[in-house]
C-alpha cells in the first residue's frame, strides 16, 4: 500500500511541500476526484469546513463533488451528487447547521447499499471522500474503504461498471474530521461544533444566573452529552456551577446529601443562586440514570424554589463560533491537501486538533479508541473510561472538584505550608482576565495559601491598594469582562523600584502572578533583571498573556484574543448581510492588535474576508490595485460583496481611508466601498467560552508552578530566594501543551519596538485566506 503506514501516520504534524507549481503531476492532479459529505448530527462550523476542502481540492485541480444528505445521497446518487464550483461553497462560513444536509442511512448498513454507494462514486470516477461527522460515520467510511476492491470487482463482474472506469477507481482514500458538539472522539482535543454549542451553554447560564441571582432560586441545567460529559463538564467550570453531573464520573452513593451540603455552605456564604449543570447521559454507580427531574427533587428538599431547563438542539443551532471557523478552515484545507497530494493509495486518517496544532492521526486507532470508552461506561468500569477519555479530561474534572469546594480553609489541605502569593492585572483589559483570577484565588485557598489582590497593577500597590482575597469575593467573576482589580499600563520605572521593592518586602510576598499584556510582559522581566539589587524580587514571578492583540512572546494565544475575534468575525456578518441587502459594496474594517496581525489574519480567515493587510507582512501600493482589481472581477462574476481587513497599524501611510477611497477610484463605480473601525468593542464584550476556560486552565498551571518553585527556593530560613532563569517565566500553549517558558529566552526573540514576537505561528496561515478568497496569483503549502 502506498502512502503512509499506520504507525507512520500517528501524530503527524501536517505540513505538505509541495503545490501543483512545483512539480506534482499536474495531468493526474487534475483527472482526481474528491467527494465531501456530512453525516451524523449536524454541528456549527460543518459548512466553514465544507468551504475549505471544496476550494482547495479546486485550487490544486481536482473536481470536487458535494454529497446531500449524507450516506442517504451516497447511496441514492442521481441528483444527491453534484459537482461543486467556487461559488457552490460561498457564503456558508457563517451558515449553522450543513447546507448539504445530513441523514441516517440504514441501507448503507447493509452490504447491498454500500455496493450502490461505490456504483455511484465509480460512474463519476470519484475515489477520495471526505467525511464531517462523528464516530459512526467515520467508522462507516473505514469499512467502506475495507469493503472497496471486493465492491469494485462485484460491480465489475456484474458489468454494472466499465473496466476502466473500475481502473480508474482500484482503491478508495478517506479521511475524516470529526463535527460533533459533544467533542466525544478520541484523538483529538476538539471537534468541529463543540464551542459553538458551549457558546449557547454559556449564554445560557449567564442569563439564568441573572434571573436565579434576582429570585435566590436553584437551576438544573441539562445540556447535551449523552455519552461525554464534556459539555457539561467544561460549561459548569465555565459557569460556575455548585455541582455537576457526568456520565463517566457518576457521584459516590449519597451524592445527593453531599450537594445539598455543598450548595447549603454556598448559600451561607452569600450566594444567591445555586447552579446544578447535567449532562444528558449522567449516571449512577450502577449505570442508572440521573434525571433533572430527580436533582429538582433533592434540592427541593432545601425549600428551594427549583427550576429544570433544558437546552436541546439550541445548542447545535445559531452560527458557528469564530474558534470553530477557522479549526474548520484549517482542518477542511488539512483534509483537501491529505487527498489532493496523495500519491496512490494511504490509509484512513483523521484530521485532528492537538493544542494548536493540525494533525493526521489514524482514523480506525480513534475510533476504537473511542468506542472501548463506551464499552467501559457499560461494563461501569468507569475508571477505565476515564482514563480513555485522557489526562486534560481528568484534569478538568479536579479542577472542577476543586473550584466548586467551598472551604476556605480545607479540613484536609493539598500542601503543608501556607505561602503568601499576590496577583494583579498589567495593560489593557482582556476578556477571561477575571476567570483567570478567580481559579487562581480559589485553587490557592483551596491548597490553603493566601492571595492578595492588588487593584490598579503597581500603581495601586504604591498606594498600598491590595487586600487579602476571599473565596466569595470572586465568586461572580468568571462572566465578568475587564478586570475587576483594575489595571493600567504603567510599568516599573528607576524611581519607582525601590519602592515597589519595598512593598514586596513588607508585604512577604513569596511569588507574583501577573495577569495582563505586552506591559505586564516588560514588567516582569524588568524585576527579574533586578534580582541582583532587591532581594524582594528573588521570588517566583510568572506571567499570564491576557491582551486582545495576542502579541506576548511565549505563547500562542492570549486571553482575551477569542472574544475580540468572535466580535470582529460577528461584525463582518453584519456587514456582509447589509451588503447583500443593498448590493455591491466593500466593507474595509479595521481591526486592533497594535503592530501584530493576529487579529486581522484570523478573523478574515474566520470571517470569509478577500483580503487582511498586517503589519508583518509588507505590501505596497501595487497590493492594494491588485486587490482592486481582484474585486473587480469578482463582482464582475456576480459577487455581492466584499471585506477587506486591515490591523490598525499595519502602515503609516495606507490607512483605513486612504486604502477605501482608492479601492472606490479603482472600482470604477462598480462598487460602493465604506470604511468600519470597530475601536473598543473588541475590549469589551463577556468572555467567550474559551477565554473563561483557557483563564482557568492557566490558573490551575500557574498555581502548580508557583508552588512548585516557592518550595524549590525555599532556604533553610524560611526565606524564598529564587534566582535561576526557570523561576520568571510566561505561561502559555506551545503547540500541543502547556508550558512555561523562561524571560530570558524570550527576551531574544522579541522585537521590543515593535511589541510583537519575531516569529508568529499564525503567519503561516495567510497563504490559506488568500487560496480560500480566490487569488490565484497565491499558493497554500500547508501549516508550517
Amino acid at each position: 500500500m502506498a502512502g503512509f503506514s499506520p504507525s507512520q501516520l500517528k501524530g503527524k504534524r501536517l505540513s505538505f511541500g509541495r503545490t501543483l507549481s512545483e512539480g506534482v503531476n499536474a495531468h493526474l492532479a487534475i483527472e482526481k476526484r474528491l467527494a465531501v459529505f456530512t453525516s451524523g448530527g449536524d454541528a456549527q462550523g460543518m459548512n466553514a469546513a465544507l468551504r475549505a476542502i471544496v476550494r482547495l481540492a479546486l485550487f490544486h485541480g481536482m473536481k470536487a463533488y458535494a454529497v446531500y444528505e449524507g450516506y442517504q445521497g451516497l447511496v441514492d446518487g442521481g441528483d444527491f451528487i453534484k459537482e461543486c464550483d467556487w461559488s457552490t461553497v460561498s457564503n456558508i462560513i457563517q451558515c449553522g447547521g450543513t447546507v448539504i444536509g445530513t441523514a441516517r442511512c440504514k441501507e448503507f448498513r447493509e452490504r447491498e447499499g454500500r455496493l450502490k454507494a461505490a456504483e455511484n462514486l465509480i460512474t463519476r470516477g470519484i475515489n477520495n471522500l471526505a467525511i464531517i461527522g462523528g464516530d459512526g460515520s467515520l467508522t462507516g467510511a473505514s469499512i467502506f474503504k475495507e469493503e472497496w476492491s471486493g465492491l469494485v470487482q462485484e460491480l465489475l463482474e456484474s458489468k454494472r461498471v466499465t473496466e476502466e472506469e473500475a481502473a480508474i477507481c482500484s482503491y478508495l482514500n478517506v479521511v475524516g474530521l470529526v463535527g460533533s458538539i459533544d467533542n466525544d472522539m478520541c484523538g483529538t482535543d476538539m471537534t468541529i461544533g463543540t464551542d459553538s454549542a458551549l457558546h449557547r451553554i454559556i449564554e445560557a447560564i449567564d442569563c439564568l444566573s441573572s434571573t436565579a441571582s434576582s429570585h435566590q432560586r436553584s437551576f438544573v441545567l441539562e445540556v447535551m452529552g449523552r455519552h461525554c460529559g464534556y459539555l457539561a463538564q467544561t460549561a459548569g467550570i465555565a459557569g460556575g456551577a455548585d455541582w455537576v453531573l457526568i456520565p463517566e464520573n457518576p457521584p459516590k452513593p449519597g451524592w445527593e446529601d453531599a450537594m445539598c451540603k455543598m450548595i447549603t455552605q454556598h448559600r451561607a456564604m452569600g450566594s444567591r443562586l445555586s447552579l446544578v449543570v447535567i449532562a444528558e447521559g449522567a449516571v449512577d454507580t450502577e449505570n442508572k440514570p440521573i434525571t433533572s427531574q430527580h436533582v429538582q427533587e433533592v434540592l427541593s428538599q432545601l425549600e428551594h424554589d427549583t427550576r429544570i431547563t433544558v437546552l436541546g438542539h439550541v445548542q447545535r443551532g445559531g452560527k458557528p463560533s469564530a474558534y470553530d471557523r477557522t479549526i474548520a478552515c484549517r482542518m477542511g484545507a488539512a483534509a483537501a491537501l491529505i487527498l489532493t497530494q496523495a500519491e496512490g493509495e494511504i490509509p484512513p486518517s483523521m484530521v485532528a486538533v492537538q493544542g494548536n496544532q493540525i494533525m493526521q492521526v489514524p482514523l480506525m486507532e480513534c475510533v476504537e479508541r473511542t468506542r472501548a470508552i463506551d464499552k467501559a461506561m457499560q461494563e461501569c468500569d468507569f475508571e477505565r473510561a476515564l482514563d480513555l477519555r485522557g489526562k486534560s479530561f481528568q484534569k478538568s474534572m479536579k479542577i472542577q472538584k476543586r473550584l466548586e469546594s467551598c472551604n476556605d480553609s480545607p479540613s484536609s489541605p493539598v500542601s503543608d505550608s501556607k505561602y503568601r502569593f499576590a496577583v494583579m492585572n498589567i495593560g489593557a483589559p482582556a476578556a477571561g482576565t477575571n476567570s483567570a483570577v478567580r481559579a487562581f484565588v480559589r485553587l490557592m485557598i483551596y491548597q490553603g495559601h493566601t492571595v492578595f489582590g492588588i487593584t490598579e497593577g503597581f500603581d495601586g500597590l504604591l498606594r498600598d491598594g491590595l487586600h487579602e482575597m476571599t473565596w466569595q469575593e470572586v465568586n461572580d467573576w468568571a462572566s465578568a469582562g475587564g478586570s475587576n482589580l483594575g489595571t493600567n499600563r504603567t510599568k516599573p520605572t528607576p524611581k519607582t523600584l525601590p519602592e515597589i521593592a519595598a512593598k514586596f518586602g513588607e508585604y512577604k510576598f513569596q511569588g507574583l502572578l501577573v495577569v495582563g499584556g505586552f506591559e505586564a510582559y516588560e514588567s516582569l522581566i524588568m524585576l527579574e533583571e533586578q534580582r541582583e539589587v532587591y532581594t524582594a524580587f528573588r521570588i517566583p514571578l510568572l506571567g499570564i498573556a491576557a491582551t486582545v492583540s495576542n502579541n506576548v512572546p511565549g505563547t500562542d494565544y492570549s486571553l482575551g484574543c477569542d472574544t475580540a475575534l468572535n466580535v470582529i468575525v460577528s461584525a463582518c456578518d453584519t456587514l456582509k448581510q447589509s451588503a447583500h441587502a443593498s448590493r455591491k459594496r466593500v466593507f474595509v474594517v479595521e481591526v486592533m492588535g497594535g503592530y501584530c496581525g493576529y487579529l486581522a489574519t484570523m478573523s478574515a480567515l474566520g470571517g470569509g474576508a478577500d483580503a487582511a493587510y498586517i503589519f508583518e507582512e509588507k505590501f505596497t501600493i501595487n497590493d492594494i490595485q491588485r486587490d482592486a482589481q481582484y474585486l473587480l472581477r469578482k463582482f464582475k462574476d456576480g459577487l455581492e460583496r466584499g471585506v477587506i481587513i486591515r490591523n490598525e497599524s499595519c502602515s503609516e501611510n495606507f490607512g483605513t481611508e486612504f486604502i477605501s477611497k482608492l479601492l472606490a477610484e479603482e472600482g470604477n463605480g462598480l462598487f460602493i466601498v465604506r470604511s468600519n473601525i470597530l475601536g473598543h468593542l473588541q475590549q469589551g464584550d463577556e468572555p467567550s467560552p474559551y477565554d473563561r476556560i483557557l483563564g482557568i486552565k492557566y490558573a490551575s498551571h500557574a498555581v502548580d508552578f508557583l508552588i512548585d518553585q516557592v518550595t524549590k527556593n525555599t532556604n533553610a530560613k524560611g526565606q524564598v530566594r529564587a534566582t535561576s532563569p526557570e523561576s520568571a517565566c510566561i505561561l502559555g500553549i506551545r503547540g500541543t501543551e502547556f508550558k512555561t517558558v523562561p524571560f530570558r529566552e524570550l527576551v531574544p526573540v522579541t522585537d521590543f519596538k515593535h511589541r510583537i514576537p519575531k516569529e508568529q505561528w499564525w503567519m503561516s496561515l495567510r497563504p490559506l485566506i488568500s487560496v480560500l478568497a480566490k487569488h490565484k496569483e497565491h499558493s497554500f503549502m500547508g501549516e508550517q
